[in-house]
């Protein structure tokens, strides 16, 4: 049994550390991102384009800085004279040859990145998805604006905004001609994100922004539910397994204890060996045929057979190895086993005032000290083990008491 709970101990940290790896892979795939700027190997390809009021009419300015791909650097300049100017930059999503392709966000709720203002400024982030309720086949794509605001300053301001809760601003409703009620949109189609000046922006002041640091966030739940598919698929096996093999090596366990146990009974040793000494045969008869008396003791067996206490121990340790409590818990335990295998009717208070025990809890602490399971146990295991009374050299199987 100690090599089966060195296997099982070996088991479980194996399945501990696979978990933990397992756990942590999933964890991580469950929380996805990319980095737009700096812009990782794996994520949207893209490029800038300045975006002004100049084809309605107005003068609003915007010059965006050469810093790569590493960060958003412009400055913009809004004109007096609309009322609603606006100047921003836009991150034009491309597809894998460089040509404008709309991107799938959808696994992304969450968009973050440190922004810098010169002054002051409270601006527009923006983004723009095709909204396929109003495209057609072979229609031109028509496009669904979705913004918030976010301010910043000279020293850098962290700003983390929520991709699904966006507002559909309200000058769009009159231009696509859709119902305002209708609020929703998807972001598996992005066309762009777009930073730019506000109604709140100052006018006819040049006005310098740093973006960096732009990350999108999201959430794959799938990644969980795989999660927890696997912890239960491996706990379950590993809990299946463990009985399974515990029994095993109950079964084995009890196999060899039986066998060791058998060549005890008092009959066995006697047809075994021939004693010479008729004390000693005196002696192991009546034990042999006395056992299931509650009250034997080594002063019962002196006074029916007639030998003083020092003989019974030295026939005992001599011929057996073993004292007279040892040997006869032997043979009672020997006993029970045969019943709880052959008297499946026979509860176990029976078998154990049956064999010589009126106490049942005694019996049962001595039978789990001896085979490592209950009486109850044991009788399930039976109908997988060797009967005792295979190997009970009795026909009857049992060792019977003469008067």
């Amino acid at each position: 049994m100690q090599y089966f709970y060195r296997r099982a101990f070996l088991a479980f940290v194996l399945l501990l550390i696979v978990d933990a790896l397992i756990a942590c892979f999933c964890i991580y795939q469950s929380y996805p991102t990319s980095s737009l700027m700096p812009r990782e190997k794996r994520a949207a390809h893209w490029h800038f384009a300045a975006l002004t009021d100049g084809p309605d009419g107005a003068a609003s300015t915007v010059r965006i800085h050469d810093t790569g791909q590493q960060s958003l650097s412009f400055d913009f300049k809004l004109s007096k004279t609309i009322t609603y100017p606006w100047a921003s930059v836009a991150l034009l999503i491309d597809d894998a040859d460089g040509k404008p392709a709309p991107g799938d966000m959808s696994k992304y709720s969450t968009v973050t990145f440190l922004a810098k203002c010169e002054p002051a400024n409270s601006l527009i982030f923006n983004i723009t998805t095709v909204d396929e309720r109003d495209t057609g086949p072979g229609e031109k794509l028509t496009t669904l604006p979705a913004m918030t605001f976010f301010s910043c300053n000279e020293k850098g301001t962290p700003v983390s905004l929520d991709l699904t809760r966006l507002a559909i601003p309200e000058w769009w409703y009159e231009v696509a001609h859709v119902d305002i009620a209708r609020r929703s949109y998807k972001l598996d189609r992005v066309v762009q994100l777009e930073f730019g000046a506000s109604e709140y922006s100052s006018r006819e002041l040049v006005s310098h922004v740093e973006i960096s640091h732009l990350t999108l966030h999201g959430r794959d739940e799938r990644y969980l539910v795989v999660l927890a598919a696997v912890l239960v698929i491996g706990w379950s096996a590993y809990g299946i397994w463990f009985f399974w093999a515990q029994s095993l090596a109950l079964i084995a366990k009890l196999e060899s204890r039986l066998k060791k146990d058998l060549s005890l009974v008092a009959y066995r040793q006697l047809t075994v060996e021939s004693f010479e000494d008729e004390e000693v045969v005196s002696i192991l008869r009546f034990i042999a045929t006395h056992y299931a008396d509650p009250g034997l003791d080594l002063d019962g067996v002196a006074a029916g057979t007639g030998a003083n206490r020092n003989k019974i121990n030295d026939v005992l340790k001599t011929k057996l190895g073993m004292t007279f409590t040892s040997y006869l818990t032997k043979l009672r335990l020997t006993e029970a086993i045969r019943l709880l295998t052959d008297k499946a009717s026979a509860t176990v208070a029976e078998i154990a005032y049956s064999v010589g025990y009126a106490d049942s809890s005694y019996f049962n602490k001595l039978f789990k000290e001896a085979y490592g399971c209950s009486p109850k146990e044991f009788r399930s295991l039976a109908s997988r083990l060797k009967t005792p009374s295979d190997h009970h050299p009795e026909s009857g199987g049992s060792v019977t008491r003469r008067s």
